[in-house]
């Protein structure tokens, strides 16, 4: 007797990091399980797409499902990034969502003028070094020296509501953001998530 058998292939959620620098840099937890696909302008993190993030609109059309991007954004002009968002919105998914994460410079501002900080003075300790006040407001001095590339610099900056406007006029229907760290994290649907979808990101019900 023949015996019929039916495969079921699952498809696994895939997920855009932009500006991700390096595949051996681990993403949030939740993106376990999804396709990891690098994009990065610099070729010596090997990124499975070597591009400009400017240009994803000249790529192909709701690719993915979710997008994470961070601290990344504000290493373009202010006014690149309305390309770049644009390009976020074309290559998502319907049901897709952006995960982003930037400095907070509201919150920066207001930690200097608290401490009497100055522009070289140490804003934070990192594992890579101490932190001065101008690197998260110009990028990171050492390593745009180190690699004698401009793209390392930051050009523009955010506040949570400049982000959130940012987004919306993109095309995000659905922003939500919290701050924390002197950072910035937001989450963005091009369509409002359902229950599940929050409660799995740990969102809260409401924008």
């Amino acid at each position: 007797m023949n015996t019929l058998r039916h495969t079921v292939t699952t498809v696994r959620p895939s997920v855009l990091n932009v500006g991700g620098n390096s595949k051996t840099i681990p993403l949030p937890s939740m993106f376990n399980g999804y396709e990891h696909v690098l994009l990065d302008i610099d070729p010596k993190g090997s990124p499975d797409l070597l591009c400009d993030a400017r240009e994803l609109q000249a790529t192909p059309a709701a690719r993915y499902n979710a997008i994470y991007c961070s601290h990344n954004l504000e290493h373009y002009y202010r006014h690149d990034v309305k390309k770049v968002l644009a390009g976020f919105v074309h290559v998502l998914k319907p049901h897709g969502f952006a995960h982003i994460r930037v400095p907070d410079i509201m919150a920066v501002i207001k930690t200097v003028m608290e401490r009497n900080l100055d522009i070289d003075d140490v804003l934070y300790q990192s594992p890579a070094g101490p932190i001065q006040v101008s690197d998260v407001l110009w990028g990171w001095s050492r390593q745009i020296e180190r690699s004698g590339v401009d793209f390392f610099a930051h050009k523009t900056g955010f506040s949570r509501p400049s982000l959130t406007k940012m987004l919306t006029a993109a095309g995000f229907q659905a922003v939500y953001t919290e701050v924390g760290n002197l950072e910035i994290s937001a989450f963005a649907f091009l369509r409002p998530p359902d229950e599940a979808t929050r409660t799995r990101l740990g969102l809260p019900l409401k924008v």
